[in-house]
Formats: C-alpha cells, sequence, structure tokens
C-alpha cells in the first residue's frame, strides 16, 4: 500500500533507464529540467479488482541515486510521493543519478498495478530530438500496460527555466509551475460524522428515516469517511457516531451505560431475489448473488463494504429514539438536545488530535467549514436577474434582437488554460472573425463538486463587470447538455505568471502600475458587497495595450458586509490569509492579504512564504516573516502592511491603500479613465495570437472533455439550469 509522507525509499539503482553506468548530466547545452505530463494509461492485461472499474491514478516518486559503501548505487527517496492529476505537468531539474518512478494505482482501495523507473538525464535526452525540444512518448510499465506522457526539457537559457542553485531555486521560488485553486467541502460535524452535501445519480435511500432522498441538485448529505446517506432533515437524528474503523463507538457505549443497548448487528451474506438497497450508504446492491449481508434479527440490509461501519445500534430507530431523548430532556429540565454546533458559528471548535505531519502551530487540525449559505435552506437566487451592461449608443433606433448562442456558433481553435474547475479556450465566432476566450464547465464536476452556487455566482459577477474597465468582460452565457459556456473577451497580452516567468520579476514602476489597477478592481468590487477569493498572477490577464484584467470570479462570494461574512475554505494555498487558515470569518481583508503577497512576487521575484508541502506552507503564513531586501523603503513598508496578519489592522481595510508612499505618484483618476499608458506592451501579430500563453495549453487539441459519468450526466434534471443562457447588448452587432 502506498502512502503519502516524507519517509526514504532505498532500492537497487541496477536496471533503471538512464542511471547506470557514468552519472553525469548529459551535454544538452547546459543544466536544466524537464516538465512532465501525465496523459492517459494503456491497461493492457492489468488485473482489475471484480466489481470495480478501472479509475486509475499516478503516484510519482522522484528519486536519487547514491554510491553507498559495500552495497553499491541505491536509490534514495528523499522527497515525499506526490500525486499528479491526468493532464497536470510536475517538473523535475536535472541532477545526476535521478531517477523518476511512475506508479499506476487503482481507486479506492489505493492499489498499485504497474510501475515504471526511468532516469531524468534520458527523458531530457530524448528530447533533444525534436526541434521544440518537447516529446510525446509511451512507457513500458511493469507487469503489464503502458503509459503515455508528454515530456519538455529546458535549458537554463531557456523560457521556463530555472535560475540559480537548487538551493536558491527553493529559497526564491523561481516561477515555473501554476498553482491550482482550492475549495475544501462544506462540511456539517454530527456525531463524529463528516456530512457534506451531495448529488445523488441514482436513486439512494436515507439511513435514518428509510425513505428516499428526493429532490434536484444536492438531495441529501452524505458522510465523507463512512458513507452514510441522510436527508438534510434528518442528520440531527443520527444517533451513532461514525465508527470510522471501529464497529464498537463511544455513542453505542453511552447507550449501553443508560439504556442498556449495545446490540452488534449479526449479519450473515445473502442472496437477493429482488431490488434491495443498502441501509446504510442508501444505493443499491448491484450483482447476481450473494450481493450483500441482511441482519438476521433486525432485517438490516447493506454492503459488505458497509459491514464495518454501521454502528452497534440492532433494532433501534435513530429517528424516534432521537425524538425520544429529546422529549425525556425536555421533561427534567434539562437543555433540548440538538445538533451538535456546525463549526466555524463563531465558538472555538472542539479539540482534535493532530494529524500526522501537521505541524501548523494551531491546535488539531485545519477547522472544517460550513457552509458559506445554509444549505439545509434549499433556496438559490435566480441566476438570470444579473444587472446588464450598458448598451452602446447607435447611430439608428432600429435594434437588432438579441439571440441566445449555441456550440454551433463557435469554433474553438486553441487551449488558454486549465485550472482545477474548468478549462479556457480561444474560439472564433463563425463568419465573423471575432474572437473570444470560452470558459467551458462539465455539469456532471458542477454537481458532483457542489458548484453549482458558485458557477451561478460567477456569472453573475461577470455580469457586473461591464461597469469596470480593469475586470474581464462577459458576452454571453450558453449550455448544452453536457457543458455550461462562459463567452468572455479574449485578452490576447497573456497572464501575469507567464510574463514574470520570462522577466523574473518586474521593475518597480511596472509593479506599481498593475498593483494600481488592481487595486481599482478589487475596490469596485468589494463595494459591490464581493470578495473575490483567488487573486494571483494567473488571475490577472493583459490586453493587447498592456492594461491589467482581473478574471475568473469562480471563487467569489457575493452580499458581503460588516455583519455578513464568509468561511469556506478557499483560493490557492500560496495566497491564503491567515485569517481563513484559522476558521476565522473573514470579509474583504482577503482580497488585501493576497494583493499583498502578489505585489510582492511582482517586485521581489519569490513567493513571500515557502513549505515543502501544504502544512510546512500555512505554517510558514502562520508564523513566519517574509524577507523585504532589495527593495525601496516604502515598497517594504506597503508589503508589510499588506501582510498584516491581524485582518483588522491590514492595509486596505485600516487605511486606504490609495494613500500609501507606495503610490504616490499615481494618478488615480486619470488611470480610473485608463489615460495612463501601461509601462509594457504585449507583443502581438494578429487578434487571434496566441504567443503569450503558456504553450503547454496552447499546444493541446482544443476540445471539449467528453463526459466521465454517463449515468450522472443522464439523472441530471436539465431544468436545474433554465434561464443560464445570457446575451449582452453589445453582442447585438453579432446576432
Amino acid at each position: 500500500m502506498w502512502k503519502k509522507g516524507k519517509s526514504k525509499g532505498v532500492s537497487s539503482a541496477s536496471g533503471v533507464p538512464g542511471v547506470s553506468g557514468a552519472m553525469s548530466v548529459l551535454a544538452l547545452g547546459g543544466p536544466g529540467f524537464i516538465r512532465v505530463k501525465l496523459l492517459q494509461v494503456d491497461p493492457g492485461s492489468l488485473e482489475v479488482p471484480p466489481g470495480e472499474t478501472f479509475d486509475p491514478y499516478c503516484a510519482v516518486n522522484v528519486k536519487e541515486a547514491v554510491d553507498t559503501p559495500g552495497r553499491g548505487l541505491q536509490l534514495i527517496q528523499k522527497k515525499k510521493t506526490i500525486y499528479p492529476e491526468w493532464n497536470s505537468c510536475f517538473d523535475s531539474h536535472l541532477y545526476q543519478g535521478r531517477v523518476i518512478q511512475l506508479a499506476v494505482m487503482a481507486k479506492p482501495m489505493n492499489k498499485l498495478l504497474a510501475e515504471v523507473s526511468i532516469g531524468v538525464q534520458m527523458l531530457a535526452e530524448k528530447c533533444q530530438k525534436g526541434d521544440d525540444k518537447i516529446i510525446s512518448t509511451w512507457l513500458d510499465l511493469k507487469p503489464s500496460g503502458r503509459l503515455l506522457v508528454q515530456v519538455r526539457y529546458f535549458s537554463e537559457e531557456g523560457q521556463g527555466a530555472a535560475r540559480g542553485t537548487p538551493e536558491e531555486e527553493e529559497q526564491y521560488g523561481a516561477f515555473t509551475r501554476r498553482r491550482m485553486a482550492m475549495r475544501k467541502a462544506k462540511v456539517h460535524v454530527i456525531k463524529g460524522h463528516e456530512f457534506i452535501a451531495k448529488f445523488f445519480p441514482s436513486p439512494t435511500y436515507c439511513s435514518v428515516c428509510k425513505e428516499f432522498l428526493w429532490g434536484f441538485n444536492k438531495q441529501g448529505y452524505q458522510c465523507g469517511a463512512c458513507s452514510a446517506a441522510v436527508h438534510k432533515k434528518c442528520h440531527s437524528h443520527v444517533l451513532g457516531k461514525c465508527p470510522k474503523t471501529a464497529i464498537v463507538s463511544q455513542e453505542s457505549k453511552f447507550l449501553k451505560e443508560r439504556f442498556n443497548i449495545d446490540v452488534p448487528h449479526r449479519f450473515k451474506t445473502n442472496n437477493y431475489m429482488s431490488l434491495t438497497f443498502c441501509d446504510h450508504c442508501g444505493s443499491l446492491l448491484v450483482g447476481l448473488f450473494r450481493q450483500g449481508v441482511k441482519c438476521e434479527t433486525c432485517g438490516m440490509n447493506c454492503h459488505h463494504k458497509c459491514q464495518a461501519k454501521v454502528a452497534n445500534l440492532c433494532g433501534v430507530n435513530q429517528k424516534l429514539m432521537s425524538e425520544a431523548l429529546a422529549h425525556i430532556s425536555a421533561k427534567k429540565g434539562a437543555p433540548s438536545p440538538r445538533p451538535p454546533r456546525k463549526e466555524g458559528d463563531g465558538a472555538s471548535p472542539p479539540p482534535r488530535p493532530p494529524k500526522p505531519g501537521n505541524n501548523l502551530g494551531v491546535p488539531g487540525e485545519i477547522p472544517k467549514m460550513e457552509a458559506d449559505i445554509d444549505d439545509d435552506e434549499g433556496v438559490y437566487e435566480k441566476m438570470w436577474e444579473v444587472e446588464l451592461p450598458p448598451v452602446p449608443p447607435r447611430s439608428t433606433s432600429i435594434r437588432k434582437p438579441l439571440r441566445n448562442f449555441s456550440e454551433e456558433d463557435f469554433v474553438f481553435m486553441k487551449v488558454l488554460g486549465k485550472g482545477s474547475f474548468g478549462k479556457v479556450m480561444l474560439a472564433e465566432l463563425k463568419g465573423k472573425k471575432e474572437y473570444f476566450a470560452i470558459k467551458a464547465l462539465k455539469k456532471e464536476v458542477v454537481l458532483a463538486d457542489d458548484d453549482f452556487e458558485c458557477t451561478m455566482a460567477e456569472k453573475r459577477v461577470l455580469a457586473l463587470s461591464w461597469q469596470h474597465p480593469y475586470l474581464t468582460h462577459l458576452y454571453a452565457t450558453y449550455q448544452t447538455k453536457a457543458h455550461l459556456f462562459f463567452v468572455m473577451e479574449y485578452l490576447n497580452g497573456g497572464d501575469l505568471m507567464f510574463h514574470i516567468q520570462k522577466s523574473r520579476k518586474f521593475d518597480r514602476k511596472r509593479a506599481q502600475f498593475y498593483g494600481a489597477e488592481i487595486t481599482l478592481g478589487l475596490q469596485f468590487l468589494h463595494g459591490k458587497g464581493i470578495v473575490y477569493r483567488d487573486l494571483k498572477l494567473d488571475n490577472v490577464l493583459l490586453d493587447k495595450d498592456g492594461h491589467i484584467k482581473i478574471a475568473d470570479f469562480g471563487m467569489c462570494k457575493e452580499g458581503i458586509t460588516d455583519e455578513k461574512r464568509a468561511v469556506t475554505f478557499c483560493g490557492t494555498p500560496d495566497y491564503i490569509a491567515p485569517e481563513i487558515l484559522k476558521g476565522q470569518r473573514y470579509g474583504f481583508s482577503v482580497d488585501w492579504w493576497s494583493f499583498g503577497v502578489l505585489l510582492y512576487e511582482m517586485l521581489i521575484g519569490a513567493s513571500p512564504f515557502h513549505g515543502d508541502d501544504e502544512d510546512d506552507l500555512f505554517y510558514s503564513i502562520l508564523h513566519e516573516t517574509p524577507q523585504y531586501s532589495r527593495i525601496e523603503k516604502d515598497a517594504q513598508s506597503c508589503l508589510s502592511q499588506l501582510l498584516e496578519r491581524d485582518p483588522e489592522k491590514r492595509l486596505g481595510v485600516a487605511g486606504d491603500i490609495r494613500r500609501h508612499p507606495f503610490f504616490s505618484t499615481t494618478d488615480w483618476d486619470r488611470l480610473e479613465r485608463k489615460e495612463i499608458p501601461p509601462p509594457y506592451k504585449p507583443n502581438i501579430r494578429s487578434a487571434s495570437d496566441v504567443s503569450n500563453f503558456d504553450s503547454d495549453f496552447t499546444m493541446e487539441k482544443a476540445r471539449l472533455t467528453a463526459p466521465t459519468n454517463k449515468d450522472l450526466l443522464e439523472s441530471i434534471d436539465q431544468n436545474m439550469f433554465s434561464g443560464f443562457e445570457f446575451t449582452a447588448p453589445t453582442m447585438a452587432d453579432f446576432s
């Protein structure tokens, strides 16, 4: 079994391609690194466990060859295992004797199916054979199968290449990777269960009241640890503590002391002759025979895999028992039992033992968060009630009627970017020679990841963006059976991550200019009660003239005031504010912290906080002081005030950032009217030019990703997305 961790691994280096023999860096035009993208697996004759679908993922170990006296050449793993997503990249420097081990694992049992080890020098040498230093190759797996990877070589002088020694790069952090945003699931902790709102694609029973989970979107909750499924209204009636790995839970012991109830189920394998549902996870018992187990005493049915997760409450009706306990407590004058407090409602969460490797310096894990809105209400705003952009003046009183656009109206040309929540592609409007950036989201992912409200909030914020020059504008939205599409303006100047990879850092004038325009965009959003929550280099784009545009509003939270605050754990790890890590309610202060990190990166060319993994990074954010050397005093002052850990004292909250001496030369009125020429103008050859975007994206074939779960797709009620279509009045000329 493979496990995440920092434990060192030792194995023999004999027989590993690219390692045996001489261990010097090949003559590849100087030291550099390779970027590896995992594409797909051909299973060959790999054995898949019975009843399981082939759902592989990759574990990557980077090992170093060390000549040990008396034992010969040994491979030692010094860094923890990483688990890249498919079609994502990881980097490896060309150190002598370095080997990459790629292990194909199978969900959900995390079973090792096959693996391959290969020297980084051999991969880099293969890349040298091509003109563009990039190859796609199949690697033979043992004992069977093949793994398709794409490898790109960067020399020391090449674009995006690392500079300086490995130690310097770890300290100063050259931007050789893109950092993905994250959103922690909205968790409701009840009796140790970690309930998460879930969309159930197939008929599912509630484990408490034994009725179907009806409704659209998220019909109920499911425990992430033991898979128990319940209605939202029933989760407060759960009696048994989440057993996880222990059948005899503390809750069962408590009932035994008071009511002499500690009756384990007497399960026996059973053949079911008709459709039967699991009384624990609520899903269907599948198979032709011996589909599950049945309790000989109370008749409870469950999957074999659910048997060990069922509490010792044989014969107990949890709903009636919970109501009886509440009635008894009320009779005695004791406070009526109520669902345990959801973490994040104001009081400190109960202490939890720290997980292995957690060294944040705060008790227990980072608290799990409740939803920004109360999921129990089940009420969503109408998504089509958005503020439309102003209609430009026309020379005639006759206006073309607006129409809804569809997939037949566009031709996808290039992939511009990919994130954890979607893909953005360059598209041409057929017959018009007009180009747009279209963001595509799979409906199945939107529902499965509980991002329905966030997606609709993104649409509303995009529609508002027409009111400000430094926000990306939305032209239209449309949908198909499988996807949602946002048609936005195409900003062909690229993003700041792309440009800082080329120049390592920006000079003061350029950083000051971008920082001032970003400030105006953030202040506009804050004035509308919107906290952005995902400000980073990747999300700031340049137009053809060099002005910035803030993009990607998928993390936005609306309706923020001094009284109403957000609590969801979300953002990109390097930019997350301390108050989010501490589980506190927060407002606009988190955007000013992220702005401080971004401004630091532009001025110094490195991230202010570092760590080998997320725990180390979060500890650094909570406790360590960034280095402000090599920049002027007013810039140091601005950064230190933005990276103030007390949100009430942070610049942007405690004082107007426009008045800070760092921006003393900025004419804010002219800047708002876009009258100040940018210090840098992107090199653009045509309206459809993609040279300012990362070639890791643009080399991919521009196509929509096919649905991975057709059953889930078929179960979606398309009426949920009614009214999603939107067309801005500025698109009338293209109708």
